[in-house]
């Protein structure tokens, strides 16, 4: 007779998502997880299979509750400049989420293994490439009721603030003081309307 789980998924999800997030994933052993999630090691591996896929089901739910909000916020935003203001506030509010920056779990699970694991490549670029098509959107928008300069085109200020947007996760691991943060939020802001 199977065991009834006794746990909550999601939860034992969030929490997944939140060890790797803090430590990586080459650094979270099975016992790290074992005890982190508060689940036997015979409940990890019978619900969500090994450490990788594990590792990949908290990336997508990283996504679904961290990047597709923002995402989807670009169809009702009226305030363009506030919108993209908002971005860099998540991105902020995100990285600065615990005691100490953790940066972006997105980033970091790129730079730890975007060119030796397919299926997380996979996933961040999927992310990457849906982000900068919101920024593009907004930043088209803006041009069209002339919030936002036509000197260069939608998609390159995007990829600007992209890149903006993915230097601050890096650099606010390490250094996370508001001037800093207020210095490249203003200065991207003030290259979208020269």
């Amino acid at each position: 007779m199977a065991r009834t789980k006794v746990f909550n998924e999601a939860e034992v999800l969030d929490r997944a998502m939140n060890l790797f997030w803090e430590k990586g994933y080459h650094a979270t052993s099975a016992q790290d997880l074992v005890d982190g999630l508060g689940i036997s090691r015979s409940s990890l591996y019978d619900t969500y299979g090994d450490k990788h896929s594990l590792f990949v089901m908290a990336l997508k739910r990283y996504r679904e509750e961290r990047i597709d909000p923002v995402i989807q916020g670009v169809n009702s935003a009226d305030d363009i400049e506030a919108y993209i203001r908002f971005i860099f506030e998540a991105v902020k509010e995100d990285a600065l989420s615990e005691s100490r920056s953790r940066g972006c779990f997105m980033v970091n699970s790129a730079v730890e293994l975007g060119t030796v694991d397919r299926d997380v490549a996979a996933i961040a670029n999927d992310i990457m490439k849906d982000t900068e098509d919101m920024i593009t959107k907004a930043i088209e928008k803006g041009q069209q009721r002339g919030v936002f300069t036509k000197t260069h085109s939608a998609s390159s200020l995007s990829r600007f603030i992209f890149n903006s947007l993915n230097g601050l996760r890096v650099t606010m691991k390490f250094d996370a003081s508001k001037k800093m943060f207020e210095d490249i939020v203003n200065v991207c802001l003030a290259s979208l309307k020269a």
